[in-house]
């Protein structure tokens, strides 16, 4: 019988190709060196048996992955029905970095926690009298989910987007100007950033998966780290909206509430089964990884993990 290993080698080599149709991001220049045709994947189980295939060291950055933790520290930290009240819980069919449904709602309120605007937001949820205890709080939480103090951030890619990050000034600056961001614009674009530069690998995005899949309880550490309504909230969301304006087409070829990034990182959950990380710098025209969806296709296909 083959084993999981050996299934997930194979899966990783069939679909590598895949990354030669895709492209790096170019708009963040620290990440425009990074090399398309790796592509790594880590799967931690409920009842804590692990499996990795290709390339599951290398290390690259959250980005919008992060938006997952700075929406639990939040969740964590602050009633979500105040948190309702600065962001809607709801999907968008615009781009993750759009500032369209910010100028034409009423309430000029973020659709949702996972797009830009949403996120920076939230940020503030979190407990620490400034933006950079913040930032260290959901930092933390990180560590607490995976049980590695040694976890930080990127310092390149930190300050490439710091230097290039004028849509998200846009955004940022808007929100404050119709009294939805409270605090210094820059101080919340400084935490953002950093946020989103936070280096990992697969088995960090598996062990946060794994955690949400767990209900709460960390695979790493055996300790209750948020509570299941958390954890249900964040799937929810993830499955509406966590793939931005493919979400929809996304459940339905594969049907796992998931979360990607530009860095090429793609984080999916099988409540109550499995967390999955995924690696693939090469991305597709909405900004995710091109070679990691058509692995967690196959993935979802061989091991029946979907949720539908």
């Amino acid at each position: 019988m083959i084993s999981i290993n050996d299934l997930l080698t194979r899966m990783v080599k069939e679909c590598r190709p895949y990354c030669k149709t895709g492209k790096v991001a170019s708009y963040i220049p620290e990440l425009s060196a990074y090399d398309k045709n790796l592509l790594g994947i880590y799967l931690i189980r409920t009842d804590l048996r692990e499996h990795f295939a290709g390339d599951s060291t290398a290390e690259f950055t959250m980005q919008s992955v992060s938006k997952v933790l700075i929406l639990l520290a939040a969740l964590i930290d602050t009633d979500l029905n105040r948190i309702k009240t600065k962001i809607s819980f709801e999907p968008s069919h615009d781009g993750f970095n759009s500032i369209v449904n910010l100028e034409t709602r009423d309430s000029h309120k973020p659709l949702n926690p996972f797009i830009n605007s949403g996120a920076i937001l939230s940020i503030g949820f979190s407990n620490g009298k400034t933006y950079e205890d913040k930032f260290c709080r959901i930092l933390s939480l990180l560590h607490e989910i995976t049980g590695n103090k040694n976890i930080g951030i990127h310092e390149g890619v930190y300050k490439s987007e710091k230097m290039t990050g004028s849509r998200n000034r846009a955004l940022a600056y808007f929100m404050k100007s119709v009294g939805v961001l409270d605090g210094d614009v820059e101080e919340v674009l400084d935490a953002y950033f950093k946020i989103c530069a936070i280096k990992v690998t697969v088995k960090e995005l598996a062990q946060i998966a794994a955690t949400l899949a767990n209900r709460g309880i960390s695979v790493s550490t055996g300790k209750r780290v948020f509570s299941p309504e958390a954890a249900q909230t964040v799937n929810a969301m993830m499955m509406l909206c966590g793939m931005y304006d493919e979400s929809g087409s996304f459940a339905v070829s594969v049907g796992l509430p998931s979360k990607s990034g530009v860095g090429g990182g793609i984080m999916s959950v099988s409540p109550g089964k499995v967390g999955v990380g995924i690696y693939g710098p090469a991305l597709n025209e909405k900004g995710s990884s091109i070679a990691g969806i058509e692995l967690l296709k196959k993935l979802r296909n061989e091991l029946d993990i979907g949720v539908f």
